[in-house]
């Protein structure tokens, strides 16, 4: 796994996005198609994301992006909707007479990669395990070298 970094935070944080035009129109065809994917790239590489995949269907996009965590996959959506749209209805006027506004208001996101969440937990919980256990053992040493202190202070 290959992880990326700002100035304070480590990550891998993988995002599989997915947003339809308004009304679900089937409008991603052709030269719109290819438009909105060279408008997504332009956007990543302003923000500083990146793109795994992308691919559109004719009423769908999806994207599998990595985006730096302390930016956020919200703000990453709004920007590329927001600028996509403004674009796209400026260049193909059958999308301004067709559609109020080119893209619905929501959008679909899950995270992807790293290990099954089976996994995480079991990680987690082994992690509670052995901290739990070195806390014992070094709470035990502690008060066993507490007692001989206490004892030798008595017999003095």
């Amino acid at each position: 796994m290959r992880y990326k970094s700002n100035h304070n935070v480590v990550y891998s944080c993988k995002y599989h996005i997915i947003w339809c035009p308004k009304y679900r129109r089937k409008v991603l065809v052709g030269s719109v198609a290819d438009r909105l994917k060279e408008l997504i790239y332009h956007v990543v590489n302003e923000l500083g994301v990146e793109v795994l995949e992308m691919e559109t269907d004719r009423d769908h996009i999806h994207l599998l992006v990595e985006v730096d965590p302390q930016f956020g996959v919200n703000k990453f959506v709004k920007i590329a909707k927001g600028r996509s749209s403004r674009v796209l209805r400026s260049e193909y006027s059958h999308l301004r007479s067709r559609l109020p506004t080119l893209w619905s208001n929501s959008y679909f996101v899950s995270t992807v990669g790293g290990a099954p969440i089976s996994i995480v937990k079991q990680y987690i919980e082994n992690q509670q395990l052995s901290e739990s256990k070195t806390s014992k053992e070094r709470w035990s040493k502690f008060l066993a070298k507490g007692e001989r202190v206490i004892m030798q202070e008595q017999l003095t």
